[in-house]
């Protein structure tokens, strides 16, 4: 499933008669975050009930990433059929093609004894190849196992945490081998921006794309600060996603002890526990600035953190934000 973000719904046992005369899209974003909340809950086959429910309120129709994000929570659920049935729809009428992901990705385990596993990689493959067929082949191969050292072992710390806990030598040793996978990744990845420039979707594919910026991403402020320009043109010409600009951007912002702008990095209160924006400029106006990086709303950003957005609140809080991002950073 997705590693994104997932919000926190506290009250489930609503009645829906309410959402008749709603917008169908809005009864879509509102089960598909119960379905979000219970898969990490463990929940599993009530979260893909409320996935189906989603679909079902637009005619069945439902997005790529969700009907994935489906698929693993009816495999969790050990419902082989309808994980499948969301698989197969992806690869066959969405042409799916990410390989990679598909076939390391762990919440699709129990699928991998199927019959039926290996044709689904197959026709993913094939779709993979078809799309690929004018790329830099070599190149994306190369982003390909670039992009798997870089996420392989940050999805390991989520279980040695449960295990260990975050303060745990374990945790320690995690990070360590992460930043040792990180250099070795950026190295890579700043011979292709300094000699091949940033290369766009129409070269390297959409994931190999979003590798350059994740490495880019994960790198010292000192590389951020230097690329940011770069990926600026990029973002300009299409060779690069507004929406990870925009991450970018707010990340260099901080760290160059300013504000950030699109409200796109968070933080968390070492005295409560508390998760919060992390300072933001003109909070009054952030939401237009985020639609035009194509960033949904701060309110629904920070539901899939789980916390809820209130402008006035954060108004006042701010100065506290301020203070204690300055205290963190000594």
């Amino acid at each position: 499933m997705k590693i994104n973000f997932s919000s926190v719904i506290t009250c489930l046992l609503i009645s829906f008669a309410g959402f008749s005369q709603q917008d169908p899209n809005e009864l879509y974003d509102h089960y598909i975050h119960i379905a979000d909340s219970l898969y990490d809950s463990k929940d599993y086959r009530t979260s893909a009930l409320n996935y189906s429910k989603a679909f079902e309120s637009l005619g069945w129709k439902g997005t790529g990433p969700d009907r994935y994000n489906a698929a693993c929570t009816w495999a969790l659920a050990g419902n082989a059929d309808s994980a499948f049935y969301q698989l197969n729809n992806l690869a066959e009428k969405r042409n799916y093609s990410n390989y990679q992901w598909i076939s390391t990705d762990v919440d699709l385990i129990s699928l991998k004894s199927d019959s039926r596993w290996e044709p689904l990689l197959a026709k993913v493959q094939s779709n993979k190849e078809l799309i690929e067929k004018d790329f830099d082949k070599p190149l994306v191969a190369q982003l390909d196992s670039i992009l798997m050292n870089d996420q392989k072992y940050r999805k390991q710390l989520d279980s040695i945490q449960k295990i260990y806990g975050w303060d745990s030598p374990q945790i320690e040793n995690q990070w360590k081998l992460i930043n040792e996978k990180d250099s070795i990744n950026l190295i890579k990845v700043l011979h292709i921006l300094d000699t091949k420039g940033w290369l766009g979707p129409n070269i390297i594919g959409g994931q190999g794309n979003s590798t350059l910026f994740l490495v880019i991403q994960h790198s010292d402020l000192k590389t951020q600060k230097k690329y940011l320009p770069m990926m600026r043109v990029a973002a300009k010409k299409g060779n690069a996603k507004p929406s990870d600009l925009a991450l970018l951007e707010d990340r260099v912002a901080l760290g160059l002890g300013k504000k950030q702008t699109y409200g796109s990095q968070i933080g968390r209160n070492p005295e409560n526990g508390e998760m919060y924006v992390l300072p933001l400029k003109d909070p009054d106006n952030v939401d237009k600035r985020r639609a035009e990086m194509q960033l949904p709303t701060l309110g629904e950003y920070t539901q899939y953190f789980g916390f809820s957005w209130d402008l006035e609140t954060y108004k006042k809080n701010l100065p506290l934000y301020v203070k204690m991002n300055k205290k963190n950073k000594r």
